[in-house]
């Protein structure tokens, strides 16, 4: 399938979704790639300051998407979105403000929670208007995504080749306002009526154990995507004799293969059991990449780089796999009417990586050196073999899974219903699982 069609859905909510998503993802590039040497080298901010605030700032943000998804599902999921991607910009705008750490380590906190924040509270604007499948419109997302970061990147050279204070401000200002635009775009999307609220606990996402397995196994199996941004380029550095320029080639075979095939991966994953097989894929394949990447230390330049593209390109193989199989089980085993909230837990995982993944990383294959790239390819491995068995238990009936069914005592008629249509949450017609409605006010 050509790639050019799949960057322009049609007109109506998705085109909106995209284009908000695509503004707001040039801003991230920016800071992806110029924030840090910003507080270092323009702020001058010691590196350990700033390593240690983006820390504090990583675990800060944990909650907040579990809030924010709870938020959209009880208030409309538009506003709350818009008003994450608007707290984003005003903290993005408050790094030129930055001057010593504590100022640093507010405005990170702000910015980064909010992020989070926007990833839980757009969950149910993309189950609403994703169409029958929500899931690849989430993959379409990602392709998006690539490009902005990567455009945004571009724009962020020129500001480090200048490497002026006016440049490293204009940087900054452009981050706000990108991130101000996203905002202003979603103006365009009709709003999203809140799903009606059903007896029983508030925070079911927070007792469903077989999703916070699920969770936890992903956060796992999302380390791997440090390793492009972390460990490669520390050991292209310290231990091979590949050229530095490699890095950025690195970055760019990994970016146009996501672009390129990310929804097409994402098509053939089409339940959660295929989601599950998909995990258990990736796991071997990032096994065989972190083995390619171990293999470039100690040999001449042309064989590290050799080795180096050939272990990206199978690694982003197994980061397709990996994607997929999220965007499918987060969405497939969480009920519709509390989807910001389930998406919020799952991306607790994400979150956890982000904040532990580099210091792993760098502990393991670094630091240890070659023994270490073999076990984070085993880890991941194990990961991915035990996703099928956690998908199995998240689809056993609703009578299993307690923390789903809301008190018949004090349910109105519509939603003791519902409680009996939660019976067949788990049930599979062709592979598919099939989920109840949502009581009279559900969408056809």
């Amino acid at each position: 399938m050509p790639v050019i069609p799949q960057l322009m859905p049609e007109a109506g909510p998705r085109r909106v979704i995209a284009a908000s998503n695509f503004v707001n993802t040039v801003g991230s590039g920016l800071y992806l790639t110029a924030g840090v040497l910003y507080f270092t080298q323009d702020v001058r901010l010691p590196a350990t300051q700033v390593g240690l605030g983006l820390g504090v700032a990583g675990f800060a943000s944990l909650a907040t998407g579990i809030a924010a998804g709870h938020l959209a599902d009880r208030r409309g999921a538009r506003g709350v979105y818009a008003a994450t991607i608007v707290v984003q910009a005003l903290a993005t705008g408050g790094f030129a403000l930055v001057g010593s750490f504590w100022p640093f380590v507010l405005a990170v906190c702000a910015a980064t929670g909010a992020q989070a924040a926007g990833r839980a509270a757009r969950s149910p604007l993309i189950r609403h208007f994703g169409g029958d499948r929500p899931q690849e419109y989430r993959a379409y997302l990602r392709a998006v995504t690539n490009i902005g970061i990567s455009l945004g990147a571009l724009l962020a050279g020129w500001a480090l080749q200048v490497g002026t204070h006016t440049a490293y401000q204009l940087l900054v200002i452009g981050n706000a306002i990108a991130f101000g635009a996203s905002a202003a775009i979603l103006l365009f999307l009709p709003p999203v009526a809140p799903e009606p609220t059903a007896a029983g606990p508030r925070w079911i996402a927070l007792r469903d154990r077989p999703y916070l397995l699920l969770t936890a196994l992903d956060g796992i199996m999302a380390i791997q995507f440090k390793v492009l941004t972390v460990a490669i380029p520390l050991w292209l550095v310290v231990a091979t004799s590949a050229p530095h320029w490699l890095i950025s080639g690195t970055m760019l075979v990994n970016t146009v293969i996501v672009i390129a095939l990310q929804v097409r991966a994402s098509r053939t994953i089409d339940s959660p059991a295929a989601g599950g097989g998909a995990y258990r894929r990736a796991g071997v394949v990032f096994l065989v990449s972190c083995s390619l990447i171990s293999l470039s230390a100690g040999v001449p330049a042309w064989a590290a780089v050799t080795l180096l593209v050939a272990a990206v390109v199978v690694h982003t193989v197994g980061e397709l796999w990996h994607s997929a199989a999220g965007f499918e089980v987060s969405f497939a085993l969480a009920p519709e009417r509390a989807t910001g909230q389930y998406l919020g837990v799952f991306g607790l995982g994400a979150g956890l990586a982000d904040a532990l993944g580099p210091s792993l990383l760098i502990a393991l294959c670094i630091t240890w050196g070659r023994p270490g790239w073999y076990v984070v390819g085993a880890l991941f491995t194990v990961t991915g073999l035990a996703a099928p068995f956690a998908v199995r238990w998240a689809q056993r009936p609703a009578p299993a899974r307690e923390m789903r069914e809301p008190c018949l005592q004090c349910a109105e008629p519509w939603q003791v219903g519902r409680q009996f249509g939660h019976v067949f949450e788990s049930a599979t017609v062709s592979g598919q699982a099939v989920r109840p409605s949502n009581g009279p006010s559900a969408r056809p």
